[in-house]
C-alpha cells in the first residue's frame, strides 16, 4: 500500500508545477481554469535517513532511490482537478473534485501566497491568501456537514423513539471518510456533545462536522511563490494568526524545484530534492547564472524549495506516519538483496501490522519480531518506531 496525497489549489496558483516538480511527470501547465482536468496520479517520494549505513551495508531498493544515505521511499501524489468555489455543490468539476479527493489519505493545499490570483484563479493584484485557506475548509465543510445530515435524518427516521447508537448510524453514513463507530463516539464526546442528536442544534451539527472533516482530511498549505516578497509579507501575518493554528504550513517555491530537476537532469547542477544547497558543476550562461543564485538564496533562507518538505510534513508530520525495515537476524539482508525495502505505516503500527501489511501469510504465521539493532525478541503487540529494523519470524512465508 502507498499513502496518496492529494494536491488540491484553485486554477493558475502553481499547482500543476507542484505537482510535476513532485513527480517529474509532464502534466500540462497553463495561467487558466481546469488546465488539469482529471485527476493524475505520479509516484513521489518522502525521505528516510537509511538503515543500512549502520549495517556497514549498501542498500539495494527494490523501488524508490537511495542518494548518499537518503531514502526516497515512494508515495502516490493526486493532482485533483475542480477546487472552485461551490465545488461541494456540483459548480464546476465539483462533484467528481469530492469523488477523488475522498480516495486520499492526506491534503496539500497549494496557496498562491503572492495574492497574484483571486478566488477564480484569475491575475490580480493584493488577494489575500486567507480566502483561499478558507474557502477550501468552507467546501469541504458543507461537504461533510451534507453526509452527515443524510446520517442524522436515517438515524430519525428509522430509530425515532428507540434505544439506538447514534454514532454507529453516522459512521455507517461517513464510513468512506475512513471513520468508524468508535472514533465518531470519540469525536462526538470532544465536542462535548451527548450522544443523542435532539440535542444539537445547528451550531452543534457544523462544528461536529468540521471536526469530523479536520481529523479524517488532514492538511499542509503549500504557501507557493515564496520567492516573492508579497507571499513573505503574508507568510508572516498568516501563519502568525492563531484562526490557522490546526494547519501546517510550508514555504515553497514549485518554479525553484523544477528547475533545480531540470538543470540536475541535464548536468548543469547536482542536486538533491529536499536539499536546502547544490552544486553547479556544468557551464551555464549569464543569465542562468543569475537564475541560479537567487534560487540558491532562496533554498538558503528556507531550508530547500519545499516541495519535498510539504510531501513529507503531511506524511510524518500530519500523518504521524512511521517508516520500517525489514531485515533479517544480522539486520541487513533477506535471500533477495540488502536493505531492499522500506515501508510505510501508520502511527501506532505493532509487529503484527507490520507483518500483515508485508503479507497476510506472514501475519497469520507470525510468533515475534526480532529488533535487528539490538537483537532482542519483540512481541507482536510490540508498537514500531520510526526506522526500525524488524525481522519477521512466522511460520508461514509469503506466496509468490
Amino acid at each position: 500500500m502507498s499513502y496518496r496525497i492529494g494536491l488540491v489549489g484553485k486554477p493558475s496558483v502553481g499547482k500543476s508545477t507542484f505537482f510535476n516538480a513532485a513527480t517529474m511527470n509532464d502534466v500540462p501547465e497553463g495561467a487558466y481554469p481546469f488546465t488539469t482536468i482529471d485527476p493524475t496520479v505520479g509516484e513521489a517520494y518522502v525521505r528516510v535517513d537509511c538503515a543500512a549505513p549502520e549495517f556497514d551495508e549498501t542498500c539495494t531498493p527494490s523501488v524508490g532511490v537511495c542518494r548518499e544515505g537518503t531514502r526516497f521511499v515512494p508515495v502516490k501524489l493526486v493532482d485533483v482537478a475542480g477546487l472552485v468555489p461551490g465545488a461541494h455543490e456540483g459548480r464546476g468539476l465539483g462533484n467528481q473534485f469530492l469523488t477523488d479527493l475522498n480516495e486520499t489519505d492526506v491534503l496539500i493545499h497549494v496557496v498562491d501566497f503572492s495574492g497574484k490570483t483571486d478566488i477564480e484563479g484569475e491575475a490580480t493584484e493584493g488577494h489575500d491568501p486567507r480566502e483561499d485557506i478558507d474557502f477550501l475548509e468552507e467546501e469541504l465543510d458543507a461537504w461533510y456537514l451534507d453526509v452527515l445530515e443524510k446520517g442524522l435524518e436515517k438515524f430519525e427516521t428509522r430509530y425515532h423513539g428507540a434505544d439506538a447508537a447514534i454514532e454507529a448510524e453516522l459512521a455507517d453514513q461517513m464510513s468512506a471518510f475512513g471513520i468508524d463507530k468508535d472514533r465518531m463516539k470519540r469525536v462526538i464526546l470532544a465536542e462535548e456533545l451527548e450522544l443523542d442528536p435532539e440535542t444539537w442544534d445547528e451550531t452543534d451539527r457544523i462544528e461536529l462536522a468540521r471536526e469530523i472533516r479536520k481529523r479524517t482530511k488532514p492538511m499542509v498549505v503549500a504557501a507557493n511563490k515564496m520567492d516573492t516578497p508579497e507571499a513573505q509579507a503574508n507568510w508572516e501575518e498568516i501563519t502568525t494568526d492563531s484562526d490557522y493554528d490546526h494547519l501546517s504550513f510550508v514555504p515553497a517555491s514549485a518554479h525553484a524545484e523544477k528547475a533545480l530537476k531540470n538543470a540536475d537532469d541535464a548536468g548543469v547542477v547536482d542536486y538533491t530534492p529536499g536539499e536546502s544547497g547544490f552544486d553547479v558543476v556544468g557551464d551555464v550562461s549569464g543569465e542562468q547564472e543569475a537564475g541560479l543564485d537567487q534560487i540558491a538564496e532562496f533554498v538558503d533562507e528556507y531550508d530547500g524549495t519545499g516541495v519535498q518538505g510539504a510531501l513529507e510534513a503531511a506524511v510524518f508530520d500530519v500523518l504521524g506516519c512511521i517508516a520500517v525495515f525489514p531485515g533479517s537476524a544480522n539486520g541487513s539482508k533477506d535471500e533477495k538483496g540488502v536493505f531492499r525495502d522500506c515501508f510505510i505505516l501508520p502511527e501506532g503500527s505493532t509487529t503484527e501490522d507490520f507483518a500483515y501489511h508485508i503479507h497476510s501469510d506472514i501475519g497469520e504465521g507470525l510468533l515475534h519480531g526480532t529488533d535487528c539493532r539490538s537483537g532482542r525478541q519483540v512481541g507482536t503487540d510490540n508498537e514500531l518506531s520510526h526506522r526500525d529494523v524488524i525481522e519477521l519470524v512466522s511460520t508461514k512465508q509469503a506466496a509468490p
